[in-house]
């Protein structure tokens, strides 16, 4: 027996405009107006939106121009859904950072992806919002072509945007978005945190204000003159674009000096959310110029395009946190590379130098595992477990730091940043781009030869120290601590028999943030001027005296950062376990320097009869827990740099060959320092414009 499903014919835009707007008119008895331009922009919605393909509107034109009685009632359908709807809101509002407060706008757009926000149903982005419902229609809707846009336009007779200026039309909420817009960036500019950051305009008067003196002026005269509109050869078009400029310039200016006084994330999205507004207000400017009847029509189309793609942005979060965060990442890691630059050996003596200070890291650090194990057999809970090894950790990262030691893994993502800047300075940007890329390579050898002779310098000295350690406590007091734990010590380090490699991952992700961290605070205490402010403290200057008060504030302004991203990092490292513990998840922390001393223990705990294999494992992954240390910590860093920055990262492309290029000639200069004087000039000309800039 056979059954047969009868298929529903595919809808055509022909078919559907003869639907509604044919001899029976049925558009006019929908209980839903919005219904039949709904589906006919679902027909024209292309189901892939690719860059660069253009979107045909041939049928819809074509129908249109043969069918006369369709054409009048789809452009009477058309005037009467639009007729008085207000939209103001989308120019002043919509693709605008409506909230200074970055986690709560973060939340509102997330929240709106999911539920979104429905407006009054008698304004227009009610409209919009039914039927460009998609992200993408911003993006399809811009690759129509402008002449098939004019000929639709024709074929409807839609009426000029500047036949009137009265309220509720088109031209009217265009000037009434753009006075409220004027409004807001007149009061947010004269705020005291963000008038701070440009000094240079505190005997000038404001540009903001002279801007809105002229475009109310302007607006006035557009609303009484019988053409409601102005040329392009007006000389107050001319004046107020020289004070948008101004204006621009101020915004400009003010992200500049974040270099010098710092900027918090509230200052930086009241700038931006003043650049956004700066930016709508020159496009709609621009939509009041009219030099040929041709520019009405052209106006009111692009009107209409962008009243589309604003309102489908207006919740776009990826946008809206990378524009947000590019400068204060830029300023976290102008800092870390600032600090990154000093791990960068170039001769034998720095060469040698890191090795000696990587050695005393290593020393603490075998201390701090022989304790470690210590407190491990504290009586205590998760918390208590974490809160001991976090202090212990932290403490001995602090000391580490401040007696100007090296940790091995603290180094990629300070030097991933020193390596980005000097990819941005203009120094290796002088020649040809392949000159540029090798001289990067020569600067990558070097970061990566003093890596490895970090990690040599910790691994060599925490396993000694921690095998003195854990046998001086033996000798003294009977007891071996490491008796019990020694068979886990072993498997935890081996990358087959645990999950040493997420572990060191783990740990490559808190190195990265005990990075961002550093910058963070640094860039904090400038923008606070921490360092002014202790500098002319009263009480300080009374009771240290001047000299002193200066050479503490100099203290905190060189190491509290440091002091502050250690701690932290020692509190990451430290409670990993114990909070994977409480959830019962398999959590925790591998860190080269530390898998060395605690190879040690283990070989000790076991009385050195330990198997063949596990030894080799237990060797073996020691390395590779350092590698992916590296790797993970200095991809973060190097992909934030890049960035914050803006530098594409089709770039590491060109960056990948040249550094496997400049392997495959002189593999031994990415392990030891090889360079002859003055054969590497090119990278040899970032680290001489370096110290200049020190000096």
């Amino acid at each position: 027996m056979k059954v047969f499903f009868k298929v529903k014919p595919k809808a055509t835009i022909a078919g559907l405009l003869t639907e509604f707007f044919g001899e029976a008119q049925s558009w006019r008895e929908t209980s839903d107006s919005l219904e039949p331009l709904v589906e006919l922009i679902r027909l024209i919605r292309p189901l892939k939106v690719k860059k660069g393909q253009k979107v045909d509107l041939q049928e819809i034109i074509s129908f249109l121009k043969v069918n006369y009685a369709c054409r009048k009632q789809f452009s009477i359908y058309l005037k009467e859904i639009l007729k008085d709807r207000k939209f103001n809101k989308i120019l002043s509002d919509a693709a605008i950072l409506q909230d200074v407060d970055f986690l709560f706008e973060v939340k509102k757009r997330i929240f709106a992806k999911f539920l979104p926000y429905q407006p009054q149903i008698d304004t227009l982005e009610y409209i919009l919002n039914q039927v460009f419902y998609l992200a993408n229609d911003g993006i399809w809707i811009n690759q129509i072509p402008l002449n098939q846009l004019g000929e639709v336009y024709d074929l409807l007779r839609f009426k000029s945007i500047y036949d009137t200026a009265q309220p509720n039309s088109i031209l009217s909420e265009l000037l009434v978005a753009m006075h409220l817009i004027t409004q807001r960036i007149s009061g947010r500019a004269m705020e005291t945190d963000v008038i701070k950051m440009v000094p240079e305009f505190d005997d000038l008067e404001s540009p903001f204000s002279a801007f809105e003196k002229e475009l109310f002026l302007m607006e006035d005269r557009i609303r009484i003159s019988h053409r409601h509109y102005i040329t392009s050869d007006d000389l107050s078009y001319a004046q107020l674009l020289v004070l948008h400029k101004q204006c621009e310039e101020f915004v400009e200016k003010a992200f500049h000096n974040s270099s010098k006084y710092g900027i918090s994330l509230r200052v930086n999205q009241n700038l931006l959310k003043i650049s956004q507004q700066l930016e709508r207000l020159k496009f709609l400017i621009s939509l009041l110029i009219v030099d040929s009847e041709k520019d009405k029509k052209n106006n009111g189309i692009i009107l209409a395009s962008r009243l589309i793609k604003f309102n489908c942005y207006k919740n776009n979060v990826r946008k809206f946190v990378a524009e947000s965060t590019q400068l204060i990442s830029y300023e976290i890691t102008q800092h870390t590379a600032k600090t990154g630059e000093q791990y960068i050996t170039e001769g034998r003596k720095e060469y040698f130098k890191m090795f000696k200070t990587a050695l005393g890291g290593g020393f603490i650090v075998g201390i701090l595992c022989v304790i470690k194990v210590f407190l491990s057999k504290a009586d205590t809970s998760f918390f208590g477990h974490a809160f001991l090894y976090s202090m212990n950790y932290a403490f001995g990262f602090i000391a580490i730091y401040l007696l100007g030691f090296t940790l091995a893994t603290k180094q990629p993502a300070m030097t991933a940043a020193a390596l980005i800047k000097a990819l941005e300075e203009g120094v290796l940007k002088q020649g040809k781009d392949a000159e540029k890329y090798k001289a990067f390579a020569i600067l990558f050898a070097r970061v990566f030869r003093s890596q490895f002779i970090a990690f040599v310098g910790n691994v060599i000295m925490a396993f000694p120290v921690s095998l003195l350690g854990i046998w001086l406590i033996d000798y003294m007091m009977q007891y071996n601590i490491a008796a019990t734990k020694w068979e886990g010590l072993l498997i935890d380090l081996s990358p087959i028999h645990s999950l040493a490699i997420l572990h060191a991952a783990i740990a490559g992700v808190f190195l990265f943030l005990s990075g961002i961290i550093s910058g963070s605070v640094a860039n904090r205490d400038k923008h606070n001027q921490v360092y002014f402010r202790i500098t002319e403290h009263p009480f300080l200057k009374r009771n240290l005296g001047k000299t002193k008060t200066v050479k503490l504030a100099k203290l905190y302004e060189k190491r509290w950062a440091g002091i502050i991203s250690n701690f932290w990092f020692g509190i990451f490292m430290g409670s990993t376990a114990s909070i994977g513990l409480f959830l019962g998840l398999n959590l925790d922390i591998r860190h080269i320097t530390f898998a060395s001393g605690n190879l040690a223990l283990a070989l000790y705990g076991a009385n050195y009869e330990v198997s063949d294999s596990m030894l080799f494992w237990g060797v073996f992954g020691i390395g590779i827990i350092g590698l992916v240390n590296f790797m993970v910590s200095f991809s973060l860093s190097l992909g934030l740099a890049f960035r914050s920055r803006a530098i594409s990262l089709f770039e590491l492309r060109f960056v990948t060959v040249s550094i496997f290029n400049h392997f495959k000639s002189r593999p031994f200069s990415f392990f030891f320092p090889t360079e002859i004087k003055n054969k590497s000039s090119v990278a040899d000309n970032y680290l001489q414009v370096k110290e200049v800039k020190d000096l």
